[in-house]
C-alpha cells in the first residue's frame, strides 16, 4: 500500500515537473532561512511549493494536446498514469493549498500578495505567453517576486544583487530549457521569444546570462 502511495505521488510530481518545483523549494527554504526560525523557513517553503504544483500541473494540463501529438511520453497524462480532469482537480486543489499555507505562514497578507503575483504571470505564460515575442517576461516577474514575497513580509527588502540575479537566471533558464524541444516547438507554433532568436542564439543568450549574473553578484554583492 505505502509504496503503491509513493509511486503515485511520484507521477503527480513528474507532473508539476518535479526537478524545478525541488530547485525552487529548496532555493525558497535557503532565502527564508535568513529571515525567520527553521519552522517558519519551511513553512514559507512549503506555501512556495503548493504553488509550483499549481504552475508546473497547469502547464502539463494546458499542454496536454501537443504533448499527446509530439508523443512525450515522459509526461504522465501522454503515458496516461494520469488522466487530464485528475490533474484538473489538482490544479484546484493545490491553488486553495498555496493560498492557505501562504496566509498561515510568516507570508501574511503582504507576501501572500506577492506569491500569488508569481503564481499568476507563470499561469499567464502557460495560457497565453509561451508562444509569443513575451515569453520571457513571466520569467522575469515570477522569479523577481520570490524574494521581496519572503523578505517584505520579515520589514526587509531582498539586496538588490539578489533581485536582479533572480531574474537574470530565471530567464537563462528559459532560454535553455527550450533547447531539448526545439525543433517540436517549432512544428507545433510554439514561438516563444528563443524559438523566433533561433537554437544557437537561444544557447549563446543563456550563457552569456549565466555570466552575466555571476558578475552581478561579485560586484554588487
Amino acid at each position: 500500500m505505502l509504496i503503491s502511495v509513493l509511486a503515485r505521488g511520484y507521477v503527480f510530481l513528474r507532473a508539476a515537473h518535479f526537478g524545478p518545483t525541488v530547485i525552487v523549494t529548496i532555493t525558497t527554504f535557503l532565502l527564508a532561512i535568513s529571515q525567520y526560525s527553521i519552522i517558519d523557513a519551511l513553512r514559507v517553503a512549503l506555501a512556495i511549493f503548493a504553488g509550483q504544483l499549481v504552475v508546473g500541473w497547469s502547464n502539463d494540463f494546458i499542454d496536454a494536446p501537443l504533448d499527446i501529438a509530439a508523443q512525450r511520453t515522459k509526461k504522465p497524462i501522454v503515458s496516461k498514469e494520469l488522466k487530464p480532469e485528475q490533474l484538473k482537480k489538482s490544479i484546484v486543489f493545490a491553488l486553495i493549498a498555496s493560498l492557505l499555507f501562504s496566509l498561515f505562514s510568516p507570508l501574511g497578507i503582504t507576501g501572500t500578495l506577492v506569491h500569488f503575483l508569481g503564481i499568476l504571470s507563470a499561469t499567464f505564460y502557460n495560457l497565453k505567453l509561451k508562444p509569443t515575442i513575451l515569453s520571457p517576461l513571466p520569467y522575469i516577474v515570477s522569479f523577481g517576486a520570490l524574494p521581496w514575497a519572503i523578505y517584505l513580509p520579515a520589514g526587509n527588502q531582498p539586496p538588490l544583487w539578489l533581485f536582479i540575479d533572480f531574474m537574470i537566471i530565471a530567464v537563462a533558464f528559459h532560454f535553455f530549457n527550450v533547447l531539448k524541444d526545439f525543433q517540436w516547438d517549432i512544428n507545433q507554433g510554439i514561438l516563444g521569444l528563443p524559438q523566433r532568436l533561433g537554437k544557437n542564439a537561444s544557447l549563446f543568450i543563456s550563457i552569456s546570462l549565466v555570466i552575466s549574473a555571476l558578475l552581478v553578484f561579485i560586484f554588487l554583492r
